[in-house]
């Protein structure tokens, strides 16, 4: 199992989760509230919590293809939604 997660610094970082779990209800299995969420994709699972400092995502993945193919989806997706004060900084750490 791959694993990576970052810590999206942002003070916007409840208004992105639900942005974004709610982008993703239509396709995938997301449950969320204001605080949490879990988004699960073919192959991985994306967990995403509000902190303080940002927006806190950790991803699973099977294997390191699929992983770098999520952080990818994660990334420009969060970067759409913040688009005024995108682009953001995601400094992800894998293990």
């Amino acid at each position: 199992m791959a694993r990576s997660t970052v810590l999206v610094p942002t003070e916007h970082a409840s208004k992105y989760l639900q942005q974004l779990c709610k982008h993703w209800t239509h396709r995938l299995d997301v449950t969320f509230d204001t605080q949490h969420g879990t988004v699960k994709f073919e192959g991985s699972v994306a967990t995403l919590d509000a902190r303080d400092s940002g927006l806190e995502v950790t991803l699973e993945a099977t294997d390191a293809e699929t992983l770098e193919r999520i952080k990818g989806a994660v990334s420009s997706h969060l970067d759409r939604f913040a688009f005024r004060e995108a682009p953001l900084k995601f400094e992800w750490v894998d293990g």
